[in-house]
């Protein structure tokens, strides 16, 4: 039987919380990126936003500076959650040895470089819709731009399986647990780190009337409509032991949306995330409301600025739930043949 671990900390929120302007200077807190060339990129342009031209449409997020600056900060409060790990799996163990590593739905690619700068010994490919990883990186790293839910063609198996919000872009997400288990070694590890994109409050300081309630319900409609419905983790949990992977186990903690927690960990993690999904919000929002509800990008602007106002209240104590799920393929379980290991199938960013 899969388990679940409710990492639950009982949050108490701090009697007098006021989130300052240094607070709300994101240059303070966020942390460099470096992109490939513009020249070599090829972007669909809508709303004063860029998105992914391969696979047009099948990513409803922007990849431009401005998110990939996000998806950078948030990087790090997942490190700042997992207390200086990558994740919660045997391989993220300090002093760990692991071979093939494959990170799906890479993005910036600093969970790549940051695995591969301490695994040196492992061999570590992510792979992605978008050309924005960088070019100068360990040896030990490889990029490749594909559709995940595509044919993996790779001719040998991973010891290490790990993809970080990728909900959006997910279709069918018991055939792509399935690929994951037929492509890792008996014994190896896959590893889904996921957000709940409907924020609660354990004390009903988040009533539906307030636009952060109504924005969780708003977009999670538009994905329904457009054929990737935002997965609840908790429900994946009896997947992974239907397709075969043991040591099941789900884990649950909460990002505040603003300093509002007396706990020092929570603080800093609700402030940076006010950062993160303040900046997430307009991102977020843009593409689902606009094609799918039918609203103006105006109309999405003036609704973000309120959402943003329910982050900022401190009197406000919500947070969103924030999941890992963890399986491991029996060391007796046989590795399915793959086909011969191809090049990407649209450009590589790989170091030559």
């Amino acid at each position: 039987m899969a388990s679940i671990v409710n990492n639950e900390v009982q949050l108490v929120a701090e009697d007098h919380v006021n989130v300052t302007d240094r607070e709300a200077d994101i240059e303070s807190i966020q942390s460099e990126t470096t992109s490939i060339k513009a020249s070599m990129l090829e972007w669909r342009q809508e709303n004063g936003r860029t998105y992914h031209k391969y696979k047009d449409g099948k990513y409803l997020v922007p990849n431009d500076e401005t998110e990939l600056d996000r998806l950078d900060m948030q990087h790090e409060i997942f490190y700042l959650t997992w207390d200086g790990k990558l994740g919660v799996t045997p391989p993220c163990e300090p002093g760990a040895k692991v071979g093939r590593v494959l990170d799906l739905g890479t993005g910036t690619g600093l969970w790549v470089i940051d695995f591969a700068d301490l695994h040196p010994e492992a061999e570590v490919l992510g792979m992605d819709l978008s050309p924005v990883q960088p070019s100068d990186v360990p040896p030990n790293v490889r990029f490749e731009i594909n559709d995940i839910e595509e044919e993996w063609l790779y001719s040998r198996p991973f010891d290490y399986i790990h993809s970080r919000i990728i909900t959006g872009g997910i279709s069918d997400w018991k055939k792509m647990i399935k690929k994951a288990y037929d492509h890792l070694t008996p014994g190896g590890w896959y590893e889904i780190q996921e957000s709940d994109m409907s924020p609660a409050a354990d004390d009903g300081t988040l009533p539906p009337e307030k636009a952060l309630s109504k924005f969780g319900a708003l977009i999670r409609e538009a994905y329904v409509v457009m054929g990737v419905p935002l997965v609840h983790v908790p429900d994946l949990k009896d997947v992974l032991t239907e397709v075969g992977f043991e040591e099941v186990e789900l884990t649950v903690f909460k990002w505040p949306t603003n300093p509002w927690a007396k706990d020092p960990k929570y603080k800093k993690i609700g402030a940076w995330n006010y950062h993160n999904f303040g900046g997430a919000v307009e991102t977020v929002s843009l593409a689902p409301l606009t094609r799918v509800h039918g609203w103006t990008k105006k109309e999405v602007l003036v609704f973000a600025d309120e959402v943003r106002k329910d982050l900022r209240d401190p009197k406000v104590h919500s947070y969103f739930p924030i999941y890992t799920l963890v399986g491991r393929k029996p060391l007796e379980a046989a590795t399915k043949p793959t086909a011969t290991e191809a090049a990407p199938a649209e450009a590589s960013t790989s170091p030559q």
